[in-house]
């Protein structure tokens, strides 16, 4: 039996890609802790290959301890940290990074086998090659968001750190989206979802995306840990100090704690309401098929835990375990919304 190359499928070229997504998880995962631990500048310099190999000696250490603390983040958070914390701090960091780096082989070198065994369908292959070209940008998005801690400030731009975890979501959604046609085929002919249905399912998964932005805002301004009373903050539902007199709005939009707080809680009001409302469409549907109606109340679902998680990791001050619970369920609602879009597209 011939494989179904020419059909469009893969199941390969799928489980492959599907794997990559998985890694990309670990990785936001990984990559969530290095922040909350305060551990992503501790090395302070960028080294695409021979960085892949810690310090192996005394002296290696004291040279990468040496240059960590010639950064702010030593001078006014840490100082006179032991080396041995300094190693805690640096591990974590290393991982995130290797993490990345097993990201692009994982992309490059089972895109180069599966392509000589004709195994990557026709119509994907270009896909294939956009997410080893982000896969690369990522890389340099990460040293770019790394730099801006290491000079002026004592953690990296929120910006940056917003702009860092969109692409590595955005590598996420690519790899789930071209799994699922290499493992589904070519669309069958059949009733199509309406025009308008379609449209909602691609603004549910822009909503789900800007509410994961929003919350890396937060992080970024270590916002999680100020205002933890809820429905109120501070006694009050607008903050009173949203926008410093005077600032500019994008540092109020980017840098102000209280406004990236406020509007990661009206996002989440918004997502939920809307989660829920496309649930009751789908379900109300006749022309659409049980799964899609069905995933639509599982994505609704997802969307109430997560918020329900943010409310306690908030009124929680954030702690370590809890936040990385509440980042690995975002991926989790993103993962459902884009299942979901890419599900009613076929019907």
């Amino acid at each position: 039996m011939r494989w179904s190359y020419n059909l469009g499928r893969s199941y390969a070229a799928a489980i492959w890609l599907f794997g990559v997504a998985l890694l990309v998880v670990v990785m936001v995962v990984v990559g969530g802790a290095t922040r909350l631990t305060g551990s992503g500048l501790s090395i302070t310099q960028w080294k695409p290959i021979s960085g892949v190999i810690p310090p192996m000696s005394a002296h290696g250490w004291a040279v990468e301890f040496a240059n960590y603390q010639h950064i702010p983040q030593y001078k006014l958070v840490n100082r006179g940290i032991s080396l041995g914390e300094f190693k805690t701090l640096f591990w974590w960091e290393w991982a995130h990074r290797l993490l990345g780096r097993l990201v692009g082989a994982a992309i490059l070198i089972p895109m180069l086998v599966l392509g000589l065994m004709r195994k990557i369908p026709r119509r994907l292959i270009w896909r294939c090659g956009v997410i080893l070209a982000l896969v690369g940008l990522e890389g340099f998005i990460g040293w770019w968001m790394v730099a801006s801690g290491l000079e002026a400030r004592i953690y990296v731009a929120p910006e940056r750190l917003a702009t860092h975890l969109s692409l590595a979501l955005l590598i996420f959604c690519v790899c789930l989206w071209t799994g699922l046609e290499a493992w589904f085929g070519r669309a069958r002919t059949g009733v199509a979802a309406d025009r308008r249905t379609v449209i909602a399912s691609g603004l549910l998964v822009a909503l789900v995306f800007f509410q994961i932005m929003m919350g890396a805002l937060v992080a970024g301004n270590q916002a999680g840990r100020v205002y933890t009373d809820w429905p109120m903050m501070a006694g009050r539902f607008f903050p009173q100090d949203y926008a410093p007199k005077g600032a500019h709005p994008w540092d109020v939009f980017a840098h102000s704690v209280a406004a990236v707080q406020f509007d990661h809680r009206i996002g989440a009001y918004v997502l939920l309401a809307f989660a829920w409302a496309f649930a009751f469409a789908l379900w109300r549907a006749p022309r659409l098929s049980g799964p899609v109606r069905g995933l639509g109340l599982v994505v609704a679902g997802l969307v109430t835990l997560q918020a329900l998680m943010g409310i306690a990791t908030l009124m929680g001050a954030a702690p370590l375990g809890l936040s990385m619970a509440h980042q690995l369920g975002a991926v989790a609602v993103l993962a459902g919304a884009v299942t979901l879009a890419w599900r009613i597209q076929r019907n």
